[in-house]
């Protein structure tokens, strides 16, 4: 695959101890899913942090954060982060909390 094996575990790590977190290959790199919802997510170059739109704003004001558009148009409610952004603890942390609060918010699938 062409993302970087180290921040998969990182998330991973993160991820440890919220629940049944089931890994799947999506967008030419690896998502966490929890309860059937994408959580976050490693591709080449960084990662990605499924926030909801109520939390895109914050989340874009987090360092190291962006517009998420693979297919050249903003995709609501999904934030892009950089390899380094996902390597600092603090940032991670908080994008993580923004994920799980909307995540934990949806139904199970």
């Amino acid at each position: 695959m062409a993302y970087d094996q180290g921040l998969a575990e990182i998330m991973r790590t993160d991820l440890d101890g919220h629940g049944q977190v089931v890994e799947k290959k999506m967008f030419g790199g690896l998502c966490f899913m929890l309860d059937g919802h994408m959580v976050c997510g490693v591709h080449r170059g960084g990662g990605m942090y499924r926030v909801g739109k109520q939390n895109h704003a914050t989340a874009l004001d987090i360092p190291g954060a962006s517009e998420m558009a693979f297919t050249g148009r903003p995709m609501g409610g999904l934030v892009d982060v950089t390899a380094d952004a996902i390597a600092d603890d603090g940032t991670r942390a908080a994008l993580l909390s923004l994920a799980l609060d909307f995540v934990k918010s949806l139904p199970p699938k």
